[in-house]
């Protein structure tokens, strides 16, 4: 019980528990929400030419869920709403178009853009300093009605068979209250994800989008181990997290209740008999029926990356349970935060600008949400020799208040033995696709420019390295680093855009990645496809190069030539 009490204390003093104050201003935000939405319904229906008797009771209901309707949320963080309206309120026109345009027009609401191509779509903004994500469910019903509970599986027989966006919609709320009731300690699961949820942070590992894991990620994995361990006291149930997951044996699925199927509604569940359901490489499946692998956006590079970390997790926990306390309470070495910008030797750079920060935020919000599909192509050239480790947080120069920067770390995986190894690596082709599907955007406007660059470690701009403390002497380049300095392009941009001096200290901007649902893309075909599905053109020398007429300047190319396995030894590689 001393260890689960100086955890405790830990975290309060990190201060993850939010004010009174705080959370007051939370539901007030949320009851003006409410109302926002119930006007909007209105005034939809309204538009549709229906009577007054229709618009006197017609009704539209906001729900919360991810970490808030969980509990654990803290200071600053944003919260998850579903939004339920009835048959005639479409998600094209009303949800997108009337509500949107209603909410941009409010002088509370800043910050606002739309995510409508993502798995599930979604509204994003600032209301009176509270970040909000909006998703939208229409029920197959002339009224929704206030006591409408969503957490029984008869809410799924007033959705049509193929409106999958609002099954997932829904199921955001559903799992949430899924976990809460399967969970044999609440108070004690919940204090056991507020640490896993700040660890996975600090170590770069939380981000649903790029391939990590998410708030229902953690939250089922957390679960898992308080079902496992039902007496266990917040301590004991951190270890056996690192300690069960550090040995388990992905693909095998993580599940908190038998996976129910229902002839009756026939919407599609996970199963790992369908030959799809077998590719997922880190399958966490949803509780609430119509059951979801809710970790499907995980890459080979990802896992790896995870894997390494539930282990060096283990052992921290095991010095820090071995450490008295009458020394120090020792639950701070868990939360240190990963170096990333001194753990590789290589890295990319993706600058991301536009005119305005209106068009700013839709830009890095679509590239953002497609980051993974580089590191999934990068992967796929590569033969997975390459691991690829997507930075979570968002930078800015603190100069240039239109661009946004994002940076993958690039190391070598440990080859089997006996196995080849690969000099060079030359990602042309991988860029070049990536190029293609940010630019198949269909709201994007010319002055919204991406330019992606390689960089040594010695090269990062120096707003993204630590500000306190001396700084560590550049490593000497190798030969192969001097050949591809001399070979990639100064700028791989889908058009010129000047340079922007890094002067000023980085400002850190975070992206909620706690939302409930993964943002899936919709072609799906890029995440696994066979790697001998492509024939792979190259040069004597091994090096892929694009089929002609694929590169034409501007370059929107990256030639990253690996260092030789005695060099890559010497990277700072914490993992």
């Amino acid at each position: 019980m001393k260890q689960s009490d100086a955890l405790c204390q830990y975290l309060r003093d990190r201060g993850l528990y939010e004010s009174r104050e705080e959370a007051e201003h939370r539901e007030e935000v949320l009851g003006k929400l409410d109302q926002v939405v119930k006007t909007w319904v209105r005034e939809a229906t309204a538009n549709q030419g229906f009577g007054e008797e229709m618009l006197s009771v017609v009704n539209a209901k906001i729900f919360t869920f991810g970490s808030y309707r969980l509990g654990v949320h803290g200071p600053g963080a944003d919260i998850d709403t579903l939004c339920v309206g009835p048959r005639h309120i479409s998600r094209a026109e009303d949800f997108f178009g009337l509500l949107y345009t209603t909410l941009k027009a409010m002088p509370e609401i800043s910050e606002i853009t739309s995510v409508q191509e993502s798995y599930v779509p979604v509204i994003k903004f600032v209301f009176s300093g509270i970040s909000i994500d909006l998703l939208y469910a229409r029920l197959n019903l002339v009224n929704i009605p206030e006591d409408l509970d969503i957490s029984s599986k008869v809410v799924l027989r007033n959705v049509d068979a193929d409106d999958q966006q609002t099954v997932r919609s829904l199921n955001g709320c559903r799992v949430t209250d899924q976990i809460l009731h399967l969970v044999p300690n609440i108070e004690h699961f919940r204090t056991t994800l507020r640490c896993i949820k700040l660890w996975a942070k600090a170590r770069g590992i939380y981000a649903n989008v790029l391939g990590f894991l998410g708030g229902v990620n953690w939250a089922i994995l957390v679960a898992r181990i308080c079902q496992l361990y039902p007496k266990g006291v917040p301590s004991v149930l951190v270890r056996g997290f690192f300690k069960v997951y550090s040995l388990w044996k992905w693909p095998n699925p993580i599940v908190l209740c038998e996976i129910e199927d229902d002839a009756d509604l026939n919407f599609p569940v996970w199963d790992a008999r369908k030959r799809s359901d077998r590719k997922d490489r880190m399958p966490i499946i949803t509780p609430a029926y119509p059951s979801m692998n809710s970790s499907y956006n995980v890459t080979e590079s990802t896992l790896y990356l995870m894997k390494n970390e539930f282990a060096e997790g283990d052992r921290k926990c095991a010095v820090i349970l071995q450490t008295p306390l009458s020394q120090r309470n020792a639950w701070s070495d868990l939360f240190e935060k990963f170096p990333f910008f001194t753990a590789y030797k290589h890295y990319i750079k993706i600058k991301v600008s536009a005119a305005d920060n209106d068009n700013l935020l839709t830009w890095e919000g679509w590239v953002n949400s497609r980051l993974r599909q580089l590191v999934n192509t990068v992967e796929y050239y590569t033969a997975g020799s390459l691991i690829l480790h997507p930075w979570p947080s968002e930078m800015k120069d603190g100069v240039d208040a239109t661009s946004t920067f994002y940076f993958i770390g690039l190391n070598r995986k440990p080859p089997q033995q006996g196995a080849q190894v690969a000099k060079d690596f030359d990602l042309r082709i991988a860029v070049y696709e990536f190029k293609m599907l940010v630019n198949g955007f269909q709201s994007r406007t010319d002055d919204m420019l991406m330019e992606i660059e390689h960089k040594r470690q010695s090269e990062l701009p120096s707003f993204v390295l630590p500000t306190q403390g001396a700084a560590a002497a550049p490593p000497a380049p190798t030969a192969a680093a001097v050949l591809a300095a001399r070979q990639i392009s100064a700028l791989a941009s889908t058009s010129q855009a000047p340079q922007v001096a890094a002067a000023n200290p980085g400002i850190l901007r975070k992206r909620s990645a706690d939302t409930m649902q993964p943002e899936y893309d919709a072609d799906r075909s890029l995440d696994k496809r066979p790697r001998n599905e492509v024939a792979q053109p190259s040069l004597s020398n091994g090096h892929h190069v694009p089929p002609a007429g694929h590169i034409s300047k501007p370059m929107a190319t990256l030639d990253m030539m690996g260092d030789t396995p005695e060099d890559e030894l010497e990277a700072k590689n914490t993992l």
